[in-house]
């Protein structure tokens, strides 16, 4: 994993943005910011109070010079942006007054950064739920044109590099979406095609998985991975996919010239799209334990700034990693 990370920060630093980390004292955040800006990874924004973040940051023994600390009231910023949130969110029944209530809320004043180009994307979930972490991303920042789908992808990073891209694979979603349709599933593949172009700078070779190979077996579960690879051509016809196709035909070059001669994607696949919740997650987790696989993710995709979502139990290292791929996504 440190070859891709480093990659990673390489590519953050270069592009020297802003990102918010709203869960601002927790220690592990805190930590977090230190590392990011001693090694340049991003430019960092702390919401809150001062004093507060100042003292978290002391008594995990770390501090936070470097950091912009800025205040969820009483500035003529945070005006400004409940002005504009209630502008946003008026026609739902909110108003100026609960718009300056919510923006106290670090993740909503996050996401509202995010919105007015204030900064470039925002991290949490090391204290708070999913659905916390997101919701105001969903309401405020909203998806990206074209994109009905929120879902999310993990970087596979296998010890054999003969896999995908020098040992990497996309997996998608593992992580969000339990039983997507098959124009959902076609939005989930466009919108992990992109990151994998985004990320790895390579061309992605997308696999709609299945348990049939180009209609060997008949069922509506094939069914919609079929229909979902001829949507994805109609929208995205630059994307090279393929599918209905079995795993081994999608990784194996000879298993891929006999099940699936002259498939574009067979036997060469560098991002597998599952076609539900079960799938992909079972086989995130078979590959990460029995193949040693490092589990990068998962990563957020389909909202139209990045915001990423950690797990609860993330490490230091996981924060800083999860900014560095928010910094470049």
């Amino acid at each position: 994993m440190g070859d891709i990370v480093s990659k990673f920060k390489d590519m953050a630093r270069k592009e020297n943005r802003t990102i918010v980390l709203p869960e601002s004292t927790e220690e592990r955040m805190l930590k977090a910011t230190r590392i990011i800006l001693d090694e340049r990874i991003a430019r960092i924004i702390l919401l809150g109070d001062e004093g507060e973040i100042k003292s978290a940051a002391r008594k995990a023994g770390t501090d936070v010079s470097g950091a912009e600390i800025v205040p969820l009231g009483g500035t003529s910023q945070a005006r400004e942006l409940a002005e504009k949130l209630y502008e946003l969110r008026k026609h739902k029944g909110m108003t100026a007054e609960v718009a300056v209530e919510t923006l106290k809320t670090p993740m909503y004043y996050a996401a509202m950064m995010v919105k007015e180009n204030l900064a470039h994307g925002y991290v949490a979930g090391a204290l708070s739920t999913t659905g916390n972490t997101l919701k105001p991303a969903l309401q405020i920042i909203k998806t990206r044109p074209g994109i009905n789908v929120v879902s999310s992808y993990f970087l596979m990073v296998l010890p054999d590099k003969h896999w995908g891209v020098d040992g990497c694979l996309f997996f998608a979603d593992c992580a969000l979406v339990p039983d997507p349709n098959e124009n959902e599933l076609a939005e989930i593949a466009i919108t992990t095609a992109d990151s994998f172009k985004t990320m790895l700078q390579q061309e992605p070779l997308v696999a709609m998985l299945s348990f049939s190979t180009k209609g060997s077996a008949s069922h509506p579960l094939v069914d919609k991975v079929a229909s979902a690879t001829k949507i994805i051509s109609g929208k995205r016809p630059d994307i090279k996919v393929d599918g209905d196709l079995q795993a081994d035909a999608a990784l194996i070059e000879k298993v891929g010239a006999s099940k699936a001669p002259g498939s574009p994607v067979a036997g060469r696949a560098n991002v597998l799209i599952f076609p539900d919740l079960n799938s992909g997650n079972i086989a995130y987790k078979l590959v990460q334990r029995l193949a040693g696989a490092e589990a990068i993710g998962p990563i957020i995709q389909g909202i139209a700034k990045p915001v990423n979502d950690l797990s609860r139990g993330c490490s230091v290292e996981d924060i800083v990693s999860v900014t560095a791929i928010t910094a470049v996504s």
